[in-house]
């Protein structure tokens, strides 16, 4: 009978990632200054986003558990047999593969990097029960902190580097903006718009990085009472004339995530609804005007907010007016801290990169019904901001088909 190993590694091919060493050198120092700060030994990242930050990996689990280990000397990326030697070849550091055939290899593949009995980090936002009772069974931590919080707080401060492609990532937005506009006719449906959004961006990426993995890039285009929600998948509608529209544009590159966001009507729109637009707009720029260095996220909100309710409007807003961006995605991650809440005090600093998004929902069977929207990226500088977006807002060239 073949002898088969729990784990092993298996590396081939050449290394490809989305940024150089020392861009991961740099990360991987700041998470160990946080680590030796908490006493922590050893971290166990078990998020894609995480993961994807401090090796680049960008895993796709299917059910099954991935992770990174990194120890004051080492980084290790734990990956099921099923990707054999792509995670290697995608991930900065020493990377484990650990096999299916007995039940949990994947914590003994961990084991074999963090030894037992030492202070563990884990994600207590991401790690399940159920995986944290096998950490606990498997390590046997003398005690185990969330790191989470820390490492949030780390991704929230880009590097050159990470601006630069986010920069790109805004300037593919863009492409697809326009390649849905060019699209949008009377009768069209949703989705033909959204594939063209989508399709115009791939090509824009692959174009910009040739030697990028290609995934999970999409578009949200929204028509009429479809608008009323900012995540509202992509129908069938076809679209009428009159129809408020909503045009979200969300490139990936290697994990990181932009967006671009606007409202648009189709052949025309009454009175009422061009009140609500120019409200928003004028709300939107106040927003991005207040995006600045000692700026707090509470304080901006609050500004915005009063904005809104002295036009009786308040009422319609429905979420924060911005948040991070970075290695995040519907599918996972997110910077809670960087959020323009009234809950949420974290003050803006250089290097932070944040949108200003306002949303006001009208409902159906009153005046100017449906959902207006605008979305712009802002990297705080040391003097205000730069907007890193530029498809237009507004209703001057939006009124489209």
């Amino acid at each position: 009978m073949t002898d088969r190993p729990q784990f092993y590694r298996f590396h081939q091919g050449d290394r490809t990632l989305p940024f150089a060493a020392d861009e991961y050198e740099a990360r991987l120092t700041g998470l160990r200054t946080i680590m030796a700060e908490h006493g922590v030994e050893a971290c166990v990242f078990t998020s894609m986003h995480n993961i994807a930050y401090y090796s680049g990996f960008l895993y796709c689990a299917f059910g099954r558990p991935y992770g990174l280990v990194v120890t004051p000397t080492q980084s290790v990326t734990i990956s099921a047999g099923i990707d054999a030697a792509q995670p290697w070849r995608r991930s900065h550091g020493d990377s484990i593969t650990y096999t299916d055939w007995e039940r949990n290899n994947y914590w003994r593949a961990i084991l074999s990097v963090t030894g037992a009995g030492r202070v563990i980090g884990y994600e207590g936002d991401h790690l399940t029960l159920v995986q944290k009772a096998l950490m606990d069974s498997f390590l046997e931590p003398s005690e185990a902190k969330d790191i989470a919080p820390g490492t949030m707080r780390q991704r929230m401060m880009k590097s050159p580097a990470e601006i630069d492609l986010i920069r790109a990532g805004a300037a593919v937005a863009d492409v697809g903006g326009y390649a849905i506009r060019d699209a949008i006719r009377e009768g069209v449906r949703e989705i033909d718009v959204a594939m063209a959004g989508r399709d115009a961006m791939e090509l824009e990426i692959a174009k910009r990085y040739p030697d990028a993995e290609y995934r999970d890039t999409w578009v949200w285009f929204q028509s009429g009472i479809n608008t009323d929600g900012a995540h509202n998948p992509v129908t069938s509608r076809k679209l009428e004339r009159g129809d408020i529209l909503s045009l979200n544009c969300f490139p990936m590159i290697s994990g990181y995530y932009t967006a671009l966001e606007r409202t648009l009507f189709m052949g025309e729109m009454d009175d009422a609804s061009l009140k609500i637009w120019e409200a928003n707009v004028a709300a939107h720029e106040l927003g991005i005007s207040l995006l600045k260095t000692g700026a707090s996220c509470s304080g901006v909100t609050e500004q915005i907010n009063a904005f809104f309710a002295e036009r009786d409007l308040l009422q319609y807003r429905t979420f924060g007016y911005g948040h991070s961006f970075g290695v995040l995605s519907h599918y996972y991650g997110r910077e809670a801290g960087l959020e323009l809440r009234e809950d949420i005090d974290t003050v803006l600093e250089p290097g932070m990169v944040i949108s200003m998004e306002p949303m006001l929902t009208i409902p159906e069977g009153q005046p100017g019904a449906g959902g207006y929207r605008e979305h712009d990226i802002l990297v705080i500088t040391e003097n205000g901001n730069e907007n890193i977006t530029g498809y237009p807002y507004g209703p001057e060239g939006n009124v489209v088909g």
